[in-house]
């Protein structure tokens, strides 16, 4: 088939890869523009386009599709179909229709849960025990169109960054299998009155509150890591937490209850296994009390 393809993130290159390896092709790649990162604020192309690059098949950075010469841009790639994975950007009527099949997408929750921008995150804060992707037909609301094929998978103990990475190889592995044949897929509608939404994460949300029970704050930890980092204070230093166990012990919540960094929480105690000061790599949570010594009784509020 030819198609365009629409991805911005990491979670979308597996599914631009195994398009391109199936044989399809792959008339242009749509990514956000670079953007500045790291120490010298240097533009950084998308992991999407590093990976176009490398296929040497063509990109395009639009700052908006919302303009006629955009539009008419994408539609002149006469595609059969538009691949969409973490995009960014909203894509209007025209775009929607332009390609024969329109534009398929490659979700990251079992639709309708976790309509929205953060579905991973969401999902492990919830609790959740199962989540999954959904290929979904593309239309003007929110993650609102029939879904044309779905793949589960248990959440358990696993970090967003595990799970993004795992659902970027499933979503990639679903979407490949659907286009071989999508006269034979049947649109299922969703159910709006089963719907939950994913917002963005905002970073005050990795401050950790002691005062919740420990089995949230271990969710907490789980769903930023690796980024933001699920964080607390001390003496005016900020450590990430990016790994932790929830222990069977109580206390006023806030205090350290022993010398392996056990901290009561409102219900339970939580205890930092990998943990990362500022400025500092990540390390194990005995390393950093060798060089740092946070004793039995500290209050980190």
């Amino acid at each position: 088939m030819r198609i365009i393809f629409m991805g911005t993130p990491d979670f979308a290159v597996p599914t631009l890869a195994a398009l391109h390896d199936a044989g399809h092709t792959i008339a242009a790649v749509y990514t956000q523009p670079p953007r500045r990162a790291g120490r010298g604020k240097q533009l950084q192309p998308s992991p999407v386009q590093k990976e176009a690059e490398i296929r040497h098949i063509p990109v395009r950075c639009p700052e908006t599709l919302k303009d006629f010469e955009a539009q008419a841009d994408f539609a002149a790639l006469d595609a059969d179909v538009a691949v969409v994975a973490a995009y960014g950007l909203i894509l209007p009527v025209p775009v929607l229709e332009a390609p024969k099949h329109g534009c398929l997408n490659v979700h990251a929750s079992i639709l309708p849960h976790w309509r929205g921008a953060a579905p991973i995150q969401r999902a492990i804060l919830a609790g959740d025990h199962v989540t999954g992707v959904t290929i979904m037909q593309m239309e003007k609301g929110l993650d609102t169109g029939p879904m044309l094929a779905t793949a589960r998978t248990p959440i358990e103990r696993k970090t967003a960054g595990e799970l993004t990475a795992e659902l970027a190889e499933l979503g990639a592995q679903l979407m490949v299998g659907s286009l071989i044949d999508l006269a034979a897929l049947h649109p299922v509608p969703q159910d709006n009155a089963e719907a939950t939404y994913a917002p963005k994460i905002d970073k005050s949300e990795a401050k950790i509150d002691f005062f919740r029970d420990a089995e949230f704050i271990e969710r907490q930890v789980r769903a930023f890591a690796p980024a933001p980092g699920a964080f607390f204070e001390l003496d005016k230093e900020r450590y990430r937490v990016l790994a932790a166990d929830v222990v069977g012990r109580e206390g006023m919540a806030g205090t350290v209850l022993d010398d392996r960094l056990t901290i009561a929480c409102g219900h339970g105690a939580i205890r930092p296994t990998t943990i990362q000061r500022a400025g500092k790599p990540a390390m194990d949570a005995a390393a950093l009390l060798r060089g740092r010594p946070i004793p039995a009784g500290t209050v980190i509020r």
